[in-house]
């Protein structure tokens, strides 16, 4: 029986490498659901605070732990993630860039993540055991991702809330940079733009409210990470730069020649995609499961799941069933039965063989 959320999930020992924000906060969740959860941080006063704070059941490396997180700056995790796997068990990270990442470690029990969640809340003080509940977590496979470390990383994100989306590494950076990092960016320089005209109006900062607060929410968050991130996404973020700068500057046009009706369409066409953006999961009687026979080449698993990406199809949980004797494997997937024909249907014309059942149905 497969349980959205809960597949691959049960109770182990996990380990948090790293132990601010995020490290606290996947430790606090973790621990909330009965993992024990062991943590490390280069900074001992943190490592301290996340244990006095009772993220933690113990510090210091846990040669038995089964899952490990990754969650320091990027340009350490290679490093970290390589000693983590040599000790054994499924390592996976936080990191918002994950091309040069995936690269770089290249190990068949290492899975790249990345919770789109975050907090104007600074280090582990800020950590919360709900940060990740409604946010999506991409996950990042290779042709090298072991398919049962992928469906461990995946049923354990799911079980801590979040809405999984499992997409090739270089695409996840080409979209990550046009929804995160260009708009952090974006804030943070509009952030600068009022700060230097308050020095000319005092009032300014008392009447930035509502729209402006919304749009520079994120500018509060911690500086330190960015520098890695522009470093190891630049070309990416520069595209999307590119292209917001010739928006802009059609919009400015708009305005300064006064072309009501072309501000109204564009104002109405952003109002509909922000409208139109997904929000939560359906009901568990929306959903069904699908049985995919898979064979053990490398990239299998990643591709049936890029496949559901490409089609807009959220695979809810994975679950990977090996019969003794049998070389094929069943790959068992949970999606919106709104959706699974299409999807069916696209897996069929790869070769696949699809059966349905009902959710939890393990015939």
């Amino acid at each position: 029986m497969v349980d959205p959320g809960n597949a691959n999930s049960s109770p182990g020992r996990a380990a948090v490498v790293g132990t601010g924000l995020i490290g606290g906060s996947l430790a606090a969740a973790l621990r909330s659901l009965g993992w024990h959860v062991t943590g490390t941080d280069e900074d001992a006063a943190t490592l301290a605070r996340a244990l006095e704070l009772g993220l933690l059941d113990a510090t210091g490396v846990d040669p038995q732990a089964e899952l490990t997180f990754i969650a320091t700056p990027v340009r350490t995790v290679p490093q970290l993630a390589r000693q983590a796997l040599e000790r054994g068990g499924v390592v996976t990270d936080v990191g918002s860039v994950k091309a040069p990442l995936v690269e770089a470690i290249d190990n068949p029990r290492f899975v790249g993540g990345h919770p789109m969640a975050g907090s104007e809340a600074l280090g582990v003080d800020g950590a919360t055991a709900d940060l990740f509940a409604g946010a999506v977590w991409a996950l990042t496979p290779t042709d090298s991702t072991a398919p049962d470390a992928l469906a461990k990383v995946h049923g354990v994100v799911r079980s801590l809330g979040a809405e999984v989306l499992t997409m090739d590494p270089r695409q996840h950076d080409r979209v990550v940079a046009t929804v995160s990092h260009v708009p952090h960016l974006t804030a943070a320089t509009l952030m600068a733009v009022a700060d230097d005209r308050a020095v000319e109006h005092v009032a300014l900062k008392r009447l930035a409210a509502g729209g402006f607060r919304d749009m520079t929410r994120i500018a509060a968050g911690d500086p330190g990470i960015w520098i890695d991130i522009c470093a190891d996404n630049r070309e990416a973020i520069l595209e999307v730069f590119d292209g917001l700068l010739v928006s802009l500057a059609e919009m400015r046009s708009i305005v300064d020649e006064g072309r009501a009706d072309e501000l109204h369409t564009r104002l109405r066409r952003a109002q509909q995609a922000r409208r139109n953006l997904p929000s939560g999961a359906p009901d568990v009687a929306e959903l069904i499961e699908l049985h995919v026979r898979v064979t053990d080449r490398p990239g299998e698993l990643a591709s049936v799941t890029n496949l559901a990406t490409e089609m807009d199809v959220n695979v809810y949980d994975i679950e990977v069933v090996h019969a003794a004797g049998s070389n094929p494997a069943t790959l068992i997937l949970v999606v919106a039965e709104e959706v699974s024909d299409s999807f069916i249907s696209a897996l069929s014309d790869t070769g696949r063989r699809v059966t349905t059942h009902p959710l939890g149905d393990g015939t």
